[in-house]
């Protein structure tokens, strides 16, 4: 009968041989994650999420998800860049997109290569498991915190002394009790650099987010209209934003991936604003065919590329942004008209207005005519 840190000795070595980067064990606690959770939703800073709320209780205890789990396996990949994320901001015609997203989706990288790793440890050690990619209540990083992976630090993303800020988790519980491996001690000392990088100031204090303020949150979760305060800000980001992240000294030792999936398609390092435009919601299933982008569908997508657009002064837009003006989505008609207003001249905006005023708009997309008549 194998002993405890045997099995936990077979275990890393199934993971390593699948491929994960970095692989730790933890108990099924989180620590004061929970009570942060708690502070996090009474604030009203998760936004529109509305799923926090309404599984907070589960979330914030890994055994109410699963009574009978002893020990949590958490497991990484890493997906640093080859170049650097925040360069593409110089680019004011083309769309910044997130690192994370550039390749194939790693939800089904990741999980598939877990799913294995689960498959071994049932099939070794006779025992249940569960896993988890972002498909439950879990939360990942206090998780993997916990476990050593790394430490949550002040931009409260997961950094690790080998692969900075770039680490895709998953969690696989189990009815094993494991020996757990050693928390992460903070290694932030008094680097704010990632708070300075925010370009909507997202940060309230050190380890504290607002999602409404975050660009990441707003170019993907927020499903309605971007309010003004932060559409300049925006720049050019239309899926995600990696300033946090990149601004990260520990990113020193990163590396870039080993995943060949995680390494970026060459037309979403810089795709042209020019073609996003363009799409319709076939050609936008089609162009993200495999990327998390098209989860969020063509309309909030194109919402962001008409705001990145607005902030490009490319004359070269103003077509496409005009052509939109009279788009089925009421989304994408009130930032095509905000994108109007910041591309063309007095002159441009005058001739442009009359085709569209009768037409029956939301109050949306008229408040967006009247501030651009005023």
């Amino acid at each position: 009968m194998p002993t405890p840190d045997e099995i936990r000795t077979d275990i890393l070595a199934a993971a390593q041989e699948i491929g994960f980067d970095d692989i730790a064990i933890t108990a099924p606690v989180l620590g004061g994650a929970g009570e942060k959770l708690d502070e996090f939703i009474a604030l009203g800073r998760h936004g529109d999420m509305a799923w926090m709320p309404e599984k907070a209780h589960r979330r914030s205890d890994p055994l109410t998800l699963w009574p009978e789990a002893r020990s949590v396996i958490m497991v990484a990949h890493n997906y640093g860049p080859d170049t650097d994320p925040t360069a593409i901001h110089a680019k004011k015609g083309r769309g910044a997109i997130s690192v994370y997203a550039q390749g194939k989706d790693y939800h089904d990288v990741l999980k598939k290569r877990l799913k294995r790793l689960a498959r071994h440890v049932h099939q070794t050690q006779d025992c249940a498991v569960k896993v988890f990619v972002d498909t439950a209540p879990v939360m990942e990083k206090p998780l993997a915190a916990m476990a050593g992976l790394g430490w949550q630090g002040k931009h409260t993303n997961l950094v690790s002394r080998t692969y900075g800020s770039w680490l895709f988790l998953g969690a696989l519980f189990t009815t094993l009790d494991l020996p757990p491996d050693t928390p992460h001690d903070d290694r932030c000392g008094t680097c704010h650099a990632c708070l300075d990088a925010c370009p909507t100031q997202a940060f309230p204090a050190p380890y504290q987010l607002d999602a409404r303020r975050c660009i990441s949150y707003l170019t993907i979760e927020h499903k309605g209209h971007i309010e003004r305060e932060f559409r300049s800000k925006m720049g050019n980001r239309i899926y995600g934003c990696d300033d946090c992240l990149a601004a990260c000294p520990w990113n020193r030792f990163a590396q870039t991936a080993r995943e060949a999936a995680y390494h970026a398609k060459e037309y979403l390092k810089s795709p042209t604003l020019a073609e996003i435009l363009t799409l319709d919601d076939e050609r936008f299933r089609a162009f993200f065919t495999g990327s998390p982008i098209k989860r969020t569908g063509r309309d909030r997508f194109l919402r962001n590329a008409l705001i990145a657009a607005g902030n490009s002064n490319d004359p070269t837009l103003l077509a496409p942004v005009i052509s939109l003006l009279d788009d089925a989505s009421p989304l994408v008609r009130a930032m095509a008209v905000w994108a109007l207003g910041q591309l063309a001249d007095a002159d441009q905006r005058a001739s442009t207005q009359t085709p569209y005023q009768d037409r029956e708009h939301d109050a949306d997309v008229l408040s967006e005519w009247d501030q651009l008549s005023g």
